[in-house]
C-alpha cells in the first residue's frame, strides 16, 4: 500500500498555516489548493504574475487567458492581483514567500535538490524553481519515492542541482521524512504510509536517515 497522489496533496496541505503566501509547483503539488482548509486564509502565487489564485475552471469556463506558470487555466478571486513577472520574481526573491510545494526528480540526504532537467533530454527552460528554492522560507518537495524502480531519495543527486541544502520536508507515497537544513545535515522518518512498513521503506530509499516515527504505519492524509 502506498498513498496516492491525492492523499500525498492533502499530507502536504497540513503544513499550510493561516496567512501564508504559498506558491505551488507543476503535477501534484497543484493538487494541494484543492485541501485548503475552508477557515484557513491561503494566498497561492504563480511566477507569472498573479496572487490570489482561485481553483481549477470547471470545464466549458474555461478562459484561455487566465493560466498559472504551469500553463493550466485557473480562476481568479475578488481578492486576485495581477503584476508583471519581474515583480513576481522579486517577490520570491525578497523571500516573501513563505511556503513552496514542488516536485523533484531527485532528492538527496543533505537537501539538495535535482528538478529542473535531465540531461539528453529536451529542455524548455529552468523556470522558476531555482528562484523559488533559494528565495522561499521553507520548501516541502512532494514526489514519488521511485522511479520505475530506482530511489529517488539519494546519498548524493547524479541530476543538475536545483539548489543546495534547500529541502525541509520530502512528502512521497511511501512517507514522510524531515530534513536539517543548517549544521549537521540528517534526514529523519517522520511518517509512514497506510501499510508500508520501516523495512519496505528502508529497501527503497538510499539516502541514510534516522527514524521518529509519529505513529507507525498510520494515514495523515
Amino acid at each position: 500500500m502506498a498513498w496516492t497522489r491525492e492523499q500525498m496533496a492533502a499530507r502536504a496541505a497540513r503544513e499550510l498555516q493561516d496567512g501564508f503566501y504559498v506558491n505551488l509547483g507543476i503535477g501534484i503539488p497543484t493538487l494541494v489548493a484543492n485541501y485548503i482548509p475552508e477557515n484557513m486564509d491561503i494566498r497561492l502565487q504563480s511566477e507569472n504574475g498573479m496572487l490570489g489564485m482561485g481553483p481549477f475552471p470547471f470545464e466549458g469556463e474555461e478562459d484561455p487567458d487566465l493560466i498559472n506558470a504551469g500553463k493550466q487555466t485557473i480562476t481568479s478571486l475578488p481578492e486576485t492581483s495581477f503584476f508583471s513577472s519581474s515583480e513576481s520574481f522579486s517577490m520570491i526573491r525578497g523571500g516573501h514567500i513563505d511556503l513552496s510545494i514542488l516536485g523533484a526528480m531527485q532528492v538527496a540526504e543533505n537537501g539538495d535538490l535535482a528538478n529542473w532537467m535531465i540531461p539528453g533530454k529536451m529542455v524548455k527552460g529552468m523556470g522558476g524553481a531555482m528562484d523559488l528554492v533559494a528565495g522561499v522560507k521553507r520548501v516541502v518537495v512532494v514526489m514519488e519515492h521511485e522511479a520505475k524502480g530506482t530511489p529517488k531519495l539519494l546519498k548524493e543527486c547524479t541530476l543538475p542541482l536545483t539548489g543546495k541544502r534547500v529541502a525541509d520536508m520530502v512528502i512521497t507515497d511511501l512517507g514522510v521524512f524531515t530534513l536539517t537544513r543548517h549544521g549537521e545535515p540528517k534526514m529523519v522518518l517522520t511518517e509512514l504510509a497506510d501499510g508500508v512498513t520501516l523495512d519496505e521503506i528502508t529497501a527503497k530509499t538510499e539516502a541514510r536517515f534516522t527514524v521518529a516515527l509519529e505513529k507507525e504505519g498510520a494515514s495523515h492524509a
